[in-house]
């Protein structure tokens, strides 16, 4: 790393997924001068939920990197892994040494239930289930009885409940090519897993996950969808609703279930069970372990706006499980030293400009753009949009002169003095390589270390040659 110019415009960017490199490209599209750029990550890698939260056999989606790539190899581009803003680093220490800082930092926790239950064993979260086979160091440790359980619920049905059911369902040697954890391999080969049953709030006109990740499961050799006739008919507010109002996905999602309704379910084979209009109530278990889900029956009513919105009718259940997930959404954790809205589970912020709180006064110099901005809301190229935004913002500024000191003194003398073991892009890419010579020699595309101390340990061997 080389030291900064006083005289460069100075941007300070925490987190690394695509909203903080969709940031950095926005400013140095919009910035060609002497602009540097210096993005800050708490793991020893880069990219985010693209690394961690991406299904290992969605390699594709993944190409996105190739984008960020191409940004860091920008000349005024410095990347601190290993860092962690509130411990290693202080928002106010970053506050004196840039002009401005920008927090993308996503959303790391999850949602909850709310219902009583929810601390059973064999009750997970789709953030843990999905960390723990992307060898995310946040997750390695967890441990999900798969070898104990044949019915498996997913309360949510968005795209993220479907990476979970996939990857439960599908042949583990499907996976073992691919980037997946080792350790969430074998224990895939060791599943017992025969039904995964999604549970939505909502009719099949409103389910939240795309025609391609429910079409993906179904073309799974030896997996059957199964949607009872009574869970893929849509009521008349739904059917004006999306005649009027759906989008395309949505009724391509309606025709899907209700051709998987009419052809009936095989006996076969594993299964995916599409369950709609029922919410859990209460979660059950036998010496603290999960047995079964209290489910309430739903029906939709208009809103103010037309819009269907579920209602309790009165009807209940109760489904046998054995194990049980949470996706529905992710939620933002505070940092030290920055406001945190705890309603919204995010960065108070009007127009990207962070706000001391909701309605309070805008805090000079400081930003946010993705997630922990908007909530975990949108794909990956809702990223750049909303970076884009943001950047106007902090141009806006920039011109009206309201800026941060930016002293010029260089952030990597404050790691130096306490001894924070930084890893910089061309450890990165060191790291990177490793990873795919190591995948190549077990017949896989990339072999991921789980833990930080693994990740570290290989860098600085990397770094001796």
């Amino acid at each position: 790393m080389t030291g900064m110019q006083a005289a460069a415009f100075r941007i300070a960017i925490v987190g690394s997924g695509p909203s903080a490199f969709y940031t950095a490209e926005a400013l140095c599209k919009a910035h060609p001068g002497d602009l540097r750029v210096d993005m800050f990550e708490r793991l020893p890698v880069p990219y985010g939920l693209v690394r961690g939260g991406v299904a290992p056999d969605h390699q594709k989606i993944k190409e996105v990197v190739r984008i960020y790539e191409k940004i860091a190899a920008h000349p005024g581009f410095r990347y601190f892994g290993n860092v962690t803003i509130g411990r290693d680093l202080q928002p106010a220490e970053l506050a004196a040494r840039y002009h401005q800082v920008v927090y993308a930092h996503g959303c790391e926790s999850d949602q909850k239930l709310g219902v009583p239950g929810e601390a059973l064993a064999s009750v997970h979260s789709a953030t843990e289930f999905v960390g723990w086979y992307n060898a995310h160091p946040d997750h390695r440790d967890r441990r999900f009885d798969l070898a104990a359980a044949r019915t498996v619920a997913i309360v949510g049905n968005g795209n993220v409940a479907m990476d979970v059911a996939r990857v439960l369902l599908c042949d583990p040697d499907h996976l073992a090519t691919t980037d997946i954890a080792d350790h969430a391999l074998a224990a895939l080969r060791r599943s017992t897993v025969r039904e995964v049953v999604l549970l939505g709030r909502r009719g099949p006109a409103q389910a939240a996950f795309s025609p391609k990740e429910i079409e993906e499961i179904h073309e799974l050799p030896g997996v059957d969808v199964a949607v009872r006739p009574q869970d893929a008919a849509l009521d008349p507010l739904s059917a004006a609703w999306l005649e009027r109002d759906g989008s395309r996905s949505q009724q391509r999602n309606v025709k899907f279930l209700q051709e998987r309704a009419a052809a009936g379910a095989s006996s076969d084979g594993k299964r995916l069970v599409c369950r709609f209009l029922v919410a859990p109530t209460e979660l059950r278990g036998e010496q603290g372990r999960l047995r079964a889900v209290q489910l309430q029956h739903m029906r939709l009513e208009a809103a103010a706006d037309g819009t269907p919105r579920p209602v309790p009718d009165g009807g209940s259940e109760t489904l046998a499980i054995d194990l049980l997930f949470k996706a529905i959404g992710y939620r933002g954790v505070p940092l030290p030293g920055l406001p945190f809205d705890d309603k919204k589970g995010i960065v108070p912020n009007v127009d990207g400009r962070v706000v001391e709180a909701a309605g309070g006064a805008v805090r000079r110099g400081h930003y946010v753009a993705g997630w922990c901005k908007r909530g975990p809301t949108g794909l990956i190229g809702t990223n750049s949009l909303d970076a884009k935004a943001t950047v106007a913002a902090m141009l806006a500024d920039r011109d009206a002169g309201a800026l941060l000191p930016g002293n010029g003194a260089d952030v990597v003398d404050l790691l130096r003095q306490r001894a924070v073991d930084t890893v910089d892009w061309t450890d990165w890419q060191r790291l990177d390589a490793w990873e795919r010579q190591q995948g190549e020699a077990r017949g896989k595309l990339r072999h991921k270390l789980p833990s930080v101390d693994e990740l570290m340990q290989t860098v600085r061997t990397l770094r001796r040659g």
